[in-house]
């Protein structure tokens, strides 16, 4: 794939990919990819939830509809974490529902963005791009 690193976000980013899809997985690292930021993939939110016990993430790309442990827990989940530590965690919802009452309900639950799927480069490099400024 080619390199796109003119239109890039300013500076590289380490992201956090939380997908239980193995396609999707794979997609959104290639694209993280070509757009010059670099990704580690859980499959589920306690994965998740354990990952983030141990480093930390520019953004995360987080699934919405997941086995476990899905996507809206592990916002709430991240979102009662800042209270205590007075620090905010990009989060990009990725999900397959459109409609404008699904998108509402993410912005309501903390999300800062999402990405409809199928993911396309340039629909989550504009996202990363508005969500890190």
């Amino acid at each position: 794939m080619f390199s796109r690193r003119n239109s890039k976000t300013a500076r590289s980013l380490n992201v956090l990919v939380v997908d239980d899809d193995y396609f999707m997985q794979r997609t959104l690292v290639l694209y993280l990819n070509s757009l010059g930021h670099s990704g580690i993939v859980v499959e589920n939110g306690q994965q998740a939830m354990e990952c983030l016990a141990v480093k930390c993430f520019d953004v995360i790309l987080l699934d919405v509809t997941m086995p476990v442990m899905d996507g809206l827990e592990v916002l709430a989940a991240i979102r009662q974490q800042e209270k205590i530590r007075n620090a905010h965690q990009l989060i990009i919802m990725v999900t397959g529902y459109a409609e404008a009452d699904d998108l509402s309900k993410l912005k309501k639950a903390g999300a800062d963005g999402y990405v409809i799927k199928p993911v396309d480069t340039n629909q989550l490099e504009a996202e990363l791009k508005r969500v890190v400024r």
